[in-house]
Formats: structure tokens, sequence, C-alpha cells
């Protein structure tokens, strides 16, 4: 096995040129050193992967040689040439396109011109070629396997869906360096598949992949070549044969750092939330079912993971049991107590809340502080009199800050200055400031490396030992398997089978969600409903 080679120069071995050498690249951030020197290849016909923390500096970089950030040091050579990029503009006219960690679309605009902005096809009387780019549009999601038509708003796609436009949106420029910034991060499993197939047929035709994703083992499938950042520097560098799984963990946070909380103990009291026979209508006026009869129950101290492919239902749940969408039948009991018909604010106020599944959308407001965000939910528990108590508020904040180890310059920081998982850190620090007795948590590891998902599990578990109840969505089998007391499978909008995750295997429950063939040696705790 080869050992973490600390060293800040990338020597990738094999086939392919070198299409773009980054050389001694520094980017600061007033005092804050976000690249220290790092010295970088990307290679023709190449994946290279990039491991790294939240915060490790791997979006910096990938900006950099995007034209999107300019480095305060150093310098890019393109072919052998050294390139100042001033705009990402410049960088696609140069062939380096990227598909961004943190969706950039137009909600009010159709996923064509959304693929197509800035860079409109035109025919010979310099009017804009609708046709053309519809036959382009149609090409591009036929090629990524998914039946999304070119007027299709982009507000009224799913999350994984949008993450689909933003991927043909790279692939329309015809790059031939590409850079996919968690390219994954809200695609269900055989979205992935397919995207990985686009992959191998990009790097056949020569196009260097620059490729960053928190699904470590699916990143290691896909590579060539790995490289690993810690604290703005490169500081491992292997060929993609010779790593595993632990070497990649250690070299990103310099200890063996998997989390596994299965060995947790069980302190499960009384029934907090209990779903009786919930349906929920999808929205698009079809009268589809989303949720389709669903009935659970989840007690006091006890972590129920709900896992399925995407499609299957699950956020539509989450955000009908949150009340941010109607219930079409059934009934949504908190303590005994009724909460259909409820508003958000006063599920909330019940002791009801939900993380969403969209941080940037749903979970935080961009354009506050790190503490306007964590006190927002929770600012009416702060009144006195007619007025907010700023000193209440502030101190509140401060204790939130430390409690869910939030790292930020301090609560007047921009939300927008964080880290990933340190703006996930406070969005669920965020609901736990108004006291839930249910914590609802759609993937809130999305997106987020393996340390942070260590702690955020550790937040949850802490809180459940207190006797908070919580349901959590997670479409990453080891997630389910290692952080949860009990697993429910969910899929075509209802629960088929329930697993204790201390006996279940990962293939019982995959077999279940209906990504592979079932086991005949599975042993579920739980029958279909």
């Amino acid at each position: 096995m080869t050992s973490v080679v600390q060293s800040a120069v990338t020597d990738v071995e094999g086939d392919g040129e070198v299409v773009l050498r980054a050389v001694d690249i520094a980017k600061n951030y007033g005092v804050t050193r976000a690249l220290r020197g790092v010295n970088f290849e990307v290679r023709r016909g190449k994946v290279i992967t990039l491991f790294g923390e939240n915060g490790a500096g791997k979006s910096t970089l990938m900006k950099i040689l995007a034209g999107i950030e300019q480095p305060s040091g150093g310098h890019l050579r393109l072919d052998g040439t050294v390139v100042e990029l001033a705009s990402s503009r410049q960088a696609v006219d140069l062939g380096i396109s990227i598909i961004h960690q943190e969706l950039s679309l137009c909600p009010n605009l159709s996923v064509r011109d959304n693929i197509f902005l800035g860079r409109e096809l035109r025919n010979r009387r310099g009017e804009i070629d609708y046709a053309r780019e519809d036959e382009v549009t149609r090409q591009l999601m036929a090629r990524l396997e998914e039946p999304i038509k070119p007027g299709t708003l982009v507000a009224d796609l799913r999350l994984g869906q949008q993450q689909i436009v933003e991927i043909a949106r790279a692939l329309a420029t015809e790059a031939r360096i590409l850079i996919m910034d968690e390219p994954t991060s809200a695609l269900s499993t055989s979205e992935v598949q397919v995207l990985f197939k686009v992959i191998h047929e990009l790097t056949a035709q020569g196009v260097a992949i620059v490729y960053i994703s928190h699904h470590l083992e699916e990143a290691i499938a896909i590579a060539d070549h790995a490289v690993v950042f810690r604290d703005g520097e490169l500081v491992a560098s292997a060929d993609a044969r010779e790593i595993d799984l632990p070497w990649v963990v250690a070299a990103m946070v310099g200890r063996d750092a998997e989390y596994d909380f299965s060995g947790e103990p069980r302190n499960v009291g009384d029934v907090r939330l209990s779903v009786e026979d919930v349906k929920v209508v999808d929205p698009d006026g079809s009268g589809r079912l989303t949720v389709n009869g669903v009935s659970l129950q989840v007690r006091a101290g006890e972590i129920v993971c709900l896992y399925g492919l995407m499609g299957a239902g699950r956020t539509e749940l989450m955000e009908a049991l949150a009340g941010r969408e109607p219930i079409a039948a059934g009934r949504v009991l908190l303590d005994g107590a009724d909460l259909t018909g409820l508003s958000i604010a006063e599920r909330i106020d019940r002791g009801l809340g939900l993380v969403p599944e969209d941080r940037q959308r749903d979970g935080l407001v961009q354009l506050m502080s790190v503490g306007q965000n964590l006190s927002l939910a929770s600012l009416l528990s702060t009144v006195k009199g007619w007025f907010v108590s700023r000193k209440l508020e502030r101190a509140n904040v401060e204790a939130q800050i430390a409690d869910v180890h939030i790292k930020t310059a301090g609560p007047q920081a921009p939300i927008t200055s964080l880290s990933g998982g340190n703006q996930q850190k406070v969005v669920v620090g965020k609901m736990l400031l108004t006291g839930p007795k249910v914590l609802l948590l759609d993937e809130p590891t999305r997106g987020i490396d393996v340390g942070a998902k260590g702690e955020i599990f550790s937040l949850i578990f802490r809180e459940a030992h207190k006797g908070l109840a919580v349901l959590y969505v997670t479409s990453e089998i080891g997630e389910a398997l290692s952080a949860s007391h009990r697993i429910v499978v969910m899929t075509k909008g209802r629960i088929v089978r329930e697993f204790d995750p201390a006996t279940v295997t990962r293939e019982d429950v995959m077999a279940a969600s209906g990504e592979s063939e079932p086991d005949a040696g599975a042993h579920p705790i739980g029958a279909a409903q």
C-alpha cells in the first residue's frame, strides 16, 4: 500500500500529456490562507480525483482553474503557456469548464435557457436559434438518460434533476478540461452510473477530468490518479490503483477517522412521532401520489434512518411532515397531538423541525451572517416585552456555535465564508435552538466530507441520548448501517421493509430499495406494509 506522500507536487504517471499545470498557487482571503503554494497537474484523457475535508482548499483551487477566482500568488500554464484567467467566460473559451458544487442555475428559466445562458446558439440572422438549442438539449438529456424536456422550468425540477442540468450545461461547452466539483451529491445510484459512463466516454475522447467528491469509494473507483488536500496544501499523491479508503481518510484528516455509531447504547422511550397512513399528492397536477399510505413511529431517543433511492418519495414525506407540503390523507401526531393542518411555524413551536435537503436554497439566508442564520427560527424566544433582546440572542448564538463546533470567525461572519460542512452545522444548530422534540433531517451529510459527517452524527447521537427523536433521510448505505438505530426502506412512495442495522447486510438493504437483486440469506426484522 502506498504511504501518504508529504509532497506539494503531483507526479502523475502513465499516459496523457499535461494540458494544465498550476504552479505555486496561493490564495489569501484577508488573513486566511486558503491555498499555500500548490503545484498540480491535469493530464489529457485522465481522471484526477481530489480528496480533502471541507475547507481544505479543493474548491478554491478549482475556482482558480476555472477563472472564477484569481490567485494571490503563482500562475497557471495551459499547454505550456502561462495564462491569466480573468473570468469563467475566458476559461470556457480556452476549453475549461466547471460543474459547481453548489448549483448555479436560474430557477426562473427553462432547462434549455440555463444550458445556453451566455452562449446562445444563433442563426445566420443573428437571432437565437431556439429550435437548435432544443435539439441539443434533448440530445444532452438523452445522453444523461434523464427524461427532462427543454422547456421545463428549473424551479419545477427536483434537486437531483437540477444537478443533471448543471452537468448538461458543462457538457454543452465541449470542454477539453472538465472540472466536476461534487457532481453526484444529489444523484441517485443509477444516475451516478450514467455519469460515470459519460466520464469514460469523455476521457476516451481525450478530455481531462478533475473530479471532487465526498463519496470516497465512488471517487476512488473513477480515478486514474488521486491527490489529497489538507489545510490549503497538497499533502499526498498516488496512482489510484495503489490506494484504498483507509489511505484516503488517513491522508485527509491525519488519522483513521471513519465514523461508526453502531455500538452506541440505545435508550429508547415513548413514541414521539407517529405517522398514520399519510398520502401526499405530487404538486405537478398529475394527481400521482408521491407518498402512498406511509405509517411509521419514532420514539424518544431513537434515530430512524429512512433509506431509499431518489424519487422514492422520501423528501416529499419529510416536507409534508414539516408542513411544507399539504397532506392529502392520514395524520401526523406529535406526543399524541394531531399536527395535521398546522403551519410550519406552529409545528416548530410544538417541537417538530426540519433540516432540508438543499441547505443553500431552503436552509440558509445567503445575505445574513452566521449568527443571524442560527437565531432565525428561534428569534421569538428572545423577545422581551416588545423587542428582541439582542443580548440574549447573542448569548444563544455564541453558545450554539461552541456547542455545535462551527468553525467561523464569529457570529458576524458571512454565512458564505463557511465551508459546506460548517454551513450544514449552522442549519442543524438553527433547528436545535428551537428546542425540538422531533428532528427531521433530509440528507444531512450531502456534499460534506467524512470528518464533518462524523461530527454531524456525533451531534445527532448526543441529542438522541438526551431524548430527541430523530428521523433522517439518506441515500448512502454506509450511513444507514453505521449511524442509526433502525432502518426503514422506502420505494415508490411506500415503506417496504424495516431492518435492524446491527444484523442486516448492505445487500439486504440495497435489495429492498431496488438497487440490487435480493440476497437469499437476508434476515429482515420487519415485513412489507
